[in-house]
C-alpha cells in the first residue's frame, strides 16, 4: 500500500469510508434517469412495462420503487432526493426528467432524446459535473416519436439535432455541479449559459423530495418537509424523514423568489378520475408554473415535495448561476460566499491530483478528456436499485391486487430476489436496471479507481438476496433466468490484480469470499447446459442477442444447439477459476486439490470443442479454419451454421499459462499434471508447452493450439473480414456479398452484414451483433491476444493487416486493436470524430466539440455511435485501454 503522506485527498476519503470514520459514499449520483417503463413499476398481467407506465404518466403519478430526474442525487437508499427541472416557457410541461422512446416507438427499440454529458466524478462523489443542453424552442416530442414510427428497421433513427432546435444556438448549457465539503455537507451550483444571439428567459426549479414510502398501506411514519429559516438572501428547508433523520437545504435567492410545496403523490384524478388523497399532488409544480395555478402549491409550506423558483433572463450569450447547500448542519452562518467558491475549486483540483495518480503516464490532451469523461460516466451510471420480488409479486395492501397472470411469469422462481443497494447500471435511461455480464466489465475501469466499490459489486451478485439457491446469478431486470456469458470469475481476478498493481492491496479474503459462491455458479452451468454430458455447452440467449441465425434460446427447428461461443465460455471460466485457485493455494493447499478439478474439467471441454467424433458435430470446421455452432435436427442430421461470427472467434478467449515456479510452489497440484501428462495422453494433447512438454516445463492452456490460432487470426485481422479501422467487428464482412441463408419447412432466415443498427426485431431490436464493433469482446481479444504473447515471448508472429505483408507479434496486434478502438473517439485529419458519426455540429461548435456520448456499440465501418448513446458501462473500457496504452508507450 502506498505511503500515508502520498496518497491523494480523494484516496484519503475512500479510506475513511472503508474504515467507517465517515461515510463519503453515503450521499452520491444514485438518482435514476428513468424509472418510468421498468418492471419494477410494471404491475400488468402481461408484462407491457412500457405502456403500463409511460412518460406522460410519470409527472403525476408516484413511483413505488424508486426515482428519477435530471442530474439527480440522493442518498444511498433513495430516501431524499434532489434533482433539477427545467421550463423554457414554450414547453407543455416542465423538464422534470429526460424524454424518450419506447421500446415499441423507437424503430430500433428503446431510445433516449435528450443531449447531455457527464463530465466529471470521483469515486466518493466529492466532485461531480453535469451538462444538460435545453432547446428554447418547445421541445419536439411529438416530431421525435412521430418521425422514428415512420421509420423502419432500414433505416437510422431520427435525431434530436435533426428537428432544428438547436439551430442558430437557441439553447441553453445548464451545468450542474455538486462539491462535498464533508461527507453529510455538499455544496450545489447550478450555471446557466445562453447560447443564442438573443435573450431568453429559462426557469429553475432546483426540487428537493422524498421517495414515497407512505402510500402503499404499510404502517410507516411520514416524512415531512417545511421552511426552518427564511432571510434576505436565502431560505432554509428542513427535512425530517424516519430513517435518514434531519437535513437541511439551504437555497440562495432573492426577497421575491418562490418557494413551493406539494406532496409526492398520485394526481389520481389525472390517473383514473378518481378523487385525489390530498389536494397537493406530485405535478404540482408543473400547474403551478406552467398552467399559473397559484392554488396547486400547498400555502401552509410544508409537503414532501419542495422546489425554489428562479425566473431567469439571460441577455445574448449572458452566464448566470445559483447556489444551494444540503446539509446535516442546521445553522451554519455563511453557508454561501468565499468558503462556498474556494470548496469546488479544491475539490476539482484534488480531483485532477486522484486522476493523474491513477493514470499517471503522458498521454495528449484528448486522450485525457476521453480517459476522464469516460471515469465520469461509469459513476455517474450508479443507480439506487430497490426490488423485492415477493412483495412486488404480492402486491401492497392499499393497492389493487396485481393479475394473477404475474404469479406464474418469469419472475415467480426468484421469490428470494432482495436487492436494496446501489448499483452500477449499464446506462440509467435505456438500461436502468442491474445486468449481470455488462456489470462484470463495468468493473474493470472501476477497479482503477475504486477497487472497493468494485469488488463489494462483484460479491453483491453471489449473495444469497440476489444469487438462486440453485446457484444461478440472475441476468437482468427484464429475465433474471436469461443466461449470459459466464464471466464473473474473470472479472473477480481482474479487479484482484488491478488493486495489486494500482493500490498494493492482495484482498485475498475477497478472492476467497467470492471463489466459493462461483463453486456454486459453475456447478449450475454444468447442470443445467452440458445435459448430454459430453461438456459442449448446449444453452441458448447467451447476450449476443441477434447474432445467430435465429434466437439460439428458441429454436424454430427443435433439437439442440451445441454452441461454439458458450462452450468456449465454460472452458473460459474454467481457466478463470483455476487461476484464482492457484492463487489462493499458496495459503491453503485445500485449493490445490480444487485447481486440478478445474485443470481436468478444462481439458476435457478443449477435447469435445476439437475432437467431439460425432460425424458432422464437430464445432471446428476444417474447411473453412473457424469454429461453428452445430444444430443438432431431431432427425439425427448436424449442421454447421455457417456464420463468421464472434462466436467462432470466442474459442480464443480461453487461455492462461502455468507457469514453472507456480508448479514449483505447488507439488500436489504439478503430480496431478504430471498424472495427466503420462496417463492420459488423449487429453494432454491440449497442452502446448515451449520445450519438449517434459514434466517441467511452463505449460500453456488454450482451447486453439498453434495452426488453429493462425486460421482464426488470418480471418480476424483480414480487413475483408473482421477488422476494421476502429477494432473487430461482430459479423465478417465476407456476409455482406455472401449472406448465410437457413431454410426450414416453414421460414427461411439469413444473416447478413450490418454494420449498424438491427435488421431484426430480435430481442426486441435494439442492439446488434451482425456487425458493429463492441467493446467488451474487443477488450477480451486484446487480452487474449498478450496472454498468448507472454506465452510465446514475442516469438509468434502473423501478419496485421492479413496480407499486408507486415509482421507483428501478439502482442503488436493487441497494441493495433488498442489503437483503432481508441481512434473512434479521436479527431480524424479533418477534425470530425469517428464516434459523432455525420452530425458536423458535434465536432465543428466549440461548445459541443470535446463532449463524448460512449455508446452501447460502433458502426462497423466508420466508427460512429450506435445504440444506447450514454452506456459508459462496458464501453468506459475505454478509460482503461487508454490507462495501459499509455503505459506501454512510457517503457517503449
Amino acid at each position: 500500500m502506498p505511503d500515508h503522506q502520498k496518497l491523494t485527498q480523494e484516496e484519503l476519503r475512500l479510506q475513511e469510508d472503508r474504515e467507517r470514520k465517515a461515510y463519503w459514499r453515503r450521499w452520491g449520483c444514485y438518482l435514476s434517469d428513468r424509472q418510468w417503463g421498468t418492471i419494477r413499476e410494471d404491475y400488468s398481467a402481461d408484462g407491457s412495462a412500457w405502456d403500463y407506465f409511460d412518460f406522460e404518466q410519470s409527472h403525476y403519478r408516484a413511483y413505488r420503487w424508486g426515482e428519477d430526474g435530471i442530474a439527480g442525487i440522493s442518498d444511498n437508499h433513495q430516501r431524499l432526493c434532489f434533482s433539477l427541472s427545467l421550463w423554457n416557457g414554450n414547453d407543455p410541461f416542465l423538464k422534470e426528467r429526460f424524454y424518450g422512446l419506447t421500446n415499441s416507438q423507437g424503430n430500433h427499440g428503446e431510445d433516449v432524446k435528450e443531449y447531455y454529458f457527464q463530465l466529471d466524478n470521483t469515486p466518493t462523489h466529492s466532485y461531480m459535473k453535469f451538462l444538460y443542453k435545453y432547446p428554447q424552442a418547445a421541445f419536439p416530442y411529438d416530431e421525435l416519436a412521430k418521425k422514428n414510427q415512420e421509420r423502419g428497421l432500414e433505416d437510422r433513427e431520427f435525431e434530436l439535432i435533426e428537428t432544428g432546435v438547436f439551430e442558430d444556438d437557441k439553447y441553453f448549457d445548464v451545468t450542474i455541479e455538486y462539491a462535498k465539503a464533508s461527507d453529510e455537507d455538499i455544496l450545489i451550483y447550478i450555471q446557466v449559459a445562453n447560447r443564442a444571439a438573443e435573450s431568453a428567459t429559462i426557469h429553475l426549479l432546483p426540487t428537493l423530495w422524498f421517495r414515497n414510502i407512505w402510500s402503499w398501506g404499510y404502517e410507516v411514519e411520514k416524512p415531512k418537509l417545511k421552511i426552518y429559516d427564511r432571510s434576505e438572501n436565502y431560505s432554509v428547508i428542513e427535512t425530517q424523514h424516519p430513517d435518514l433523520g434531519k437535513r437541511w437545504l439551504y437555497c440562495a435567492h432573492d426577497d421575491n423568489t418562490p418557494l413551493l410545496f406539494t406532496e409526492n403523490n398520485t394526481n389520481y384524478q389525472r390517473l383514473s378520475q378518481t378523487t385525489n388523497d390530498s389536494p397537493y399532488v406530485k405535478d404540482a409544480f408543473n400547474s403551478y408554473v406552467v398552467d399559473k395555478e397559484e392554488d396547486a402549491v400547498n400555502p401552509d409550506n410544508i409537503g414532501t415535495k419542495f422546489a425554489i423558483h428562479h425566473v431567469l433572463e439571460l441577455g445574448a450569450g449572458e452566464t448566470t448561476g445559483i447556489q444551494l447547500r444540503l446539509s446535516n448542519q442546521p445553522d451554519l452562518k455563511t453557508p454561501f460566499g468565499q468558503t462556498f467558491n474556494d470548496t469546488f475549486q479544491v475539490r476539482q483540483q484534488e480531483a485532477d491530483e486522484f486522476y493523474q495518480r491513477v493514470s499517471p503516464h503522458q498521454k495528449s490532451l484528448e486522450l485525457q478528456n476521453i480517459e476522464r469523461q469516460a471515469f465520469a460516466g461509469m459513476l455517474w451510471n450508479k443507480q439506487y436499485y430497490y426490488y423485492v420480488v415477493d412483495t412486488w409479486l404480492k402486491g401492497d395492501p392499499s393497492q389493487p391486487e396485481p393479475p394473477a397472470e404475474r404469479k406464474n411469469g418469469n419472475k415467480s422462481n426468484w421469490i428470494h430476489l432482495h436487492t436494496d443497494d446501489v448499483i452500477s447500471m449499464p446506462d440509467k435511461w435505456e438500461y436502468p436496471y442491474f445486468a449481470a455480464w455488462d456489470l462484470a466489465f463495468h468493473m474493470i475501469p472501476l477497479a482503477a479507481i475504486d477497487p472497493d466499490f468494485a469488488k463489494k459489486q462483484l460479491e453483491r451478485l453471489t449473495r444469497e438476496w440476489y444469487m438462486h439457491p440453485n446457484g444461478q446469478m440472475p441476468s437482468y431486470e427484464w429475465d433474471f433466468s436469461g443466461v449470459n456469458p459466464p464471466v464473473h470469475a474473470w472479472a473477480v481476478w481482474q479487479v484482484y490484480n488491478i488493486e495489486q498493481k494500482i493500490y498494493g492491496r492482495s484482498d485475498k479474503k475477497f478472492l476467497e469470499r467470492v471463489f466459493q459462491k462461483l463453486l456454486m455458479n459453475f456447478t449450475w452451468w454444468v447442470n443445467q447446459n452440458d445435459d448430454e454430458n459430453n461438456n459442449v455447452f448446449q444453452g441458448g440467449f447467451l447476450g449476443l442477442d441477434n447474432i445467430g441465425v435465429f434466437n439460439r434460446g428458441d429454436l424454430p427447428t427443435g433439437g439442440k444447439l451445441s454452441q461454439s461461443d458458450g462452450t468456449s465460455w465454460m472452458a473460459m471460466y474454467c481457466l478463470d477459476l483455476l487461476t484464482i485457485a492457484l492463487e489462493l493455494a499458496g495459503d491453503n493447499d485445500i485449493y490445490e486439490d480444487i485447481a486440478s478439478k478445474f485443470f481436468e474439467h478444462f481439458l476435457y471441454i478443449v477435447d469435445a470443442m476439437n475432437h467431439l467424433g460425432t460425424e458432422g458435430a464437430d464445432l471446428w470446421n476444417e474447411e473453412d479454419g473457424f469454429y461453428y455452432d452445430v444444430l443438432h435436427l431431431p432427425n439425427g442430421e448436424n449442421i454447421n451454421l455457417k456464420v463468421r461470427s464472434l462466436v467462432g472467434l470466442i474459442p480464443l478467449l480461453a487461455v492462461t499459462t502455468i507457469q514453472q515456479e507456480t508448479l514449483e510452489k505447488l507439488p500436489s497440484f504439478k503430480n496431478r499434471i504430471d498424472w495427466f501428462v503420462n496417463e492420459r495422453p488423449q487429453l494432454s494433447r491440449n497442452l502446448a508447452c515451449m520445450e519438449g512438454c517434459d514434466n517441467d516445463s511452463s505449460r500453456l492452456l488454450a482451447v486453439v493450439n498453434e495452426d488453429r490460432l493462425r486460421l482464426l487470426l488470418a480471418k480476424m485481422l483480414d480487413e475483408t473480414e473482421f477488422l476494421s479501422d476502429y477494432g473487430i467487428r461482430s459479423v465478417s464482412k465476407y456476409h455482406q456479398e455472401h449472406p448465410y441463408v437457413f431454410e426450414t419447412d416453414d421460414e427461411e432466415y439469413d444473416v447478413t452484414y450490418e454494420p449498424a443498427e438491427s435488421p431484426t426485431k430480435m430481442f426486441g431490436g435494439n442492439s446488434n451483433w451482425r456487425g458493429p464493433i463492441w467493446f467488451p469482446i474487443n477488450y477480451l481479444l486484446i487480452e487474449s491476444l498478450q496472454k498468448f504473447d507472454y506465452y510465446y515471448d514475442g516469438n509468434f508472429k502473423v501478419e496485421c493487416p492479413t496480407g499486408s505483408g507486415t509482421m507483428l507479434s501478439l502482442k503488436e496486434i493487441a497494441s493495433e486493436l488498442e489503437r483503432r478502438l481508441i481512434n473512434i473517439f479521436l479527431p480524424k485529419a479533418n477534425g470530425s470524430k469517428p464516434v459523432y458519426g455525420d452530425f458536423t455540429k458535434f465536432y465543428a461548435d466549440p461548445h459541443w466539440q470535446n463532449l463524448i456520448l460512449f455508446h452501447e456499440y460502433f458502426h462497423g465501418d466508420n466508427g460512429a455511435g450506435l445504440g444506447a448513446s450514454h452506456q459508459t458501462g462496458w464501453t468506459g473500457l475505454i478509460a482503461k485501454l487508454i490507462m495501459q496504452k499509455s503505459e506501454y508507450e512510457s517503457k517503449s
